[in-house]
């Protein structure tokens, strides 16, 4: 009973902070000046992407225990899927214009009737035939690649990944991924903002990002998710206690690439494009690495930690790529182009050496409240 009442007040907590986070962002994108303030809602919708993805990954990586590094290219399934459902008719002439055309000859958004109904009812559909491609590839991989165990798991994702990516640069594809050559003009989070009314692409971000991970964290909450983390602990032991590893571990897998394939669509939205060679291995690094920063085992760290990321090694820290002259003429020395990532590299060192578990451990935010509440509690009742 206890157990379950702190359950219940930890999902009421987190339901009412990510509330107001959402009405902070409506608020604040139309109190502040975009074009002044453009890098802040920059970090805030790549971050919401990259909180998404970061998730994703901890669903199998922190949970599940599978050492994956195929994030970028399900993100690239999901991106281009999303992408080649939603371009207009009128403009694929334009877009596939170097392959004479697109093969492709509807558009998920006019399919719905067009409108306001017609686009967010195009979107979803097609965020959601983004995850279900990455996951049913992600299904079809698995069955030879799950065999694998550790490093060997992580080259081989890897290795995945790589392969996708030169599959979708192929002229031979071009009337579908239009080749080398990036997919412009599909619906972004702008095309959500109402002419001469409210600007809304920051609150659609946040909310699709929201929806997810609230998804991720009853998954995690319930008994598959029981399942995932006691084949995380000990293999042996969980299939002693009649868990199927092998059907277990493809189901993380794949819901990890749906959710992956969902945050591909969302960054296509935010990037305005879907080009292959933006996909690459240094985006999955850059999302394991906040998946660390913030906690194996800890979505809330993975969502703190994508917004600092972000706003650290591409907001906060950019000054430091040009070059400052003084009144008096003295050039402040180091500072010139590449120096922000120095250091940013550096102020990453620091937090791995103070926070080796990352920032949350593997702890959730409504987890330390109920911890301080239950404190005071025992305080008071100590007088």
């Amino acid at each position: 009973m206890i157990k379950e009442k702190k359950i219940k007040t930890g999902a009421f907590v987190a339901l009412v902070c990510v509330t107001l986070l959402l009405i902070l962002t409506v608020v604040l994108e139309n109190v502040l000046d975009p074009t002044r303030n453009i890098m802040l809602f920059t970090v805030l919708k790549k971050g919401a992407v990259y909180a998404l993805v970061a998730s994703s990954m901890n669903l199998l990586n922190g949970f599940t225990g599978l050492f994956s590094l195929g994030q970028a290219g399900f993100m690239l399934l999901g991106a281009y899927t999303y992408a080649i459902l939603t371009i207009p008719n009128a403009s694929r002439d334009s877009v596939y214009y170097l392959y004479g055309g697109s093969a492709i000859h509807f558009s998920l958004p006019e399919l719905f009737g067009g409108g306001a109904f017609g686009l967010i009812l195009g979107v979803l559909v097609a965020l959601i035939l983004a995850g279900l491609v990455a996951a049913g590839v992600a299904w079809l991989i698995g069955l030879p690649v799950l065999r694998l165990k550790s490093d060997y798991l992580a080259i081989a994702t890897l290795g995945f990944a790589e392969i996708i990516r030169a599959v979708f640069q192929w002229d031979k594809l071009g009337p579908v991924t239009n080749g080398a050559n990036a997919l412009k003009s599909f619906p972004t989070f702008s095309s959500f903002n109402i002419p001469g009314g409210l600007r809304l692409s920051t609150f659609v971000a946040f909310l699709l990002a929201s929806v997810c991970i609230a998804v991720i964290l009853l998954l995690i909450n319930s008994s598959y998710g029981r399942a995932f983390k006691s084949i995380r602990e000990d293999e042996v032991a969980a299939e002693a206690m009649g868990i199927n590893l092998a059907r277990h571990k493809r189901l993380s897998f794949c819901i990890s690439s749906f959710f992956a394939g969902v945050g591909g669509g969302m960054f296509a939205m935010f990037a305005n494009q879907a080009q292959a060679k933006t996909f690459t291995t240094a985006m999955t690094y850059e999302i394991l690495l906040i998946v660390v920063i913030g906690g194996i085992g800890s979505i809330s760290g993975s969502c703190i930690a994508s917004f600092l990321y972000l706003a650290t090694s591409e907001w906060w820290l950019r000054f430091l790529d040009s070059e400052i002259t003084l009144s008096n003429g003295f050039k402040v020395p180091l500072l010139r182009n590449g120096f922000r990532m120095v250091v940013f590299s550096v102020v990453i060192m620091i937090v791995v050496l103070f926070f080796r578990r990352g920032i949350m451990g593997d702890k959730e935010l409504p987890n330390l409240f109920m911890k301080r509440k239950t404190k005071a509690v025992g305080k008071e009742g100590a007088k």
